[in-house]
């Protein structure tokens, strides 16, 4: 079988970290410059969020017009393949980002 190279279409983080990774890089940013960022729709972000904020993953403070994030590192991943390991771990891991919250400061 001949080898097409990489397949499309797939990655090996969910839009779900890929919107965490941003809110670690950049805590007030708005749900369009993360849609943007992620390749999806405002909507899908502000649910990505909210999902994130209804599981304690995130805190969303008003500031003003915007939100802030804050990231509750110490959080363990949903998957039973990577529970053992924090949310904080991931994001240190992916490009040596500092995360925010309690086990960030």
């Amino acid at each position: 079988m001949a080898d097409d190279g990489p397949r499309s279409g797939w990655t090996f983080l969910t839009n779900h970290g890929h919107v965490l990774i941003c809110i670690a890089e950049e805590p007030d940013a708005r749900g369009r410059d993360i849609a943007a960022r992620v390749g999806i729709t405002e909507r899908a972000a502000q649910a990505i969020v909210a999902d994130l904020v209804a599981d304690g993953y995130v805190t969303r403070t008003r500031e003003g017009r915007r939100n802030r994030y804050e990231i509750h590192s110490e959080e363990p991943l949903r998957h039973p393949v990577e529970s053992s390991h924090t949310v904080g771990e991931l994001l240190v891991t992916l490009g040596g980002l500092r995360p925010t919250g309690p086990a960030g400061d």
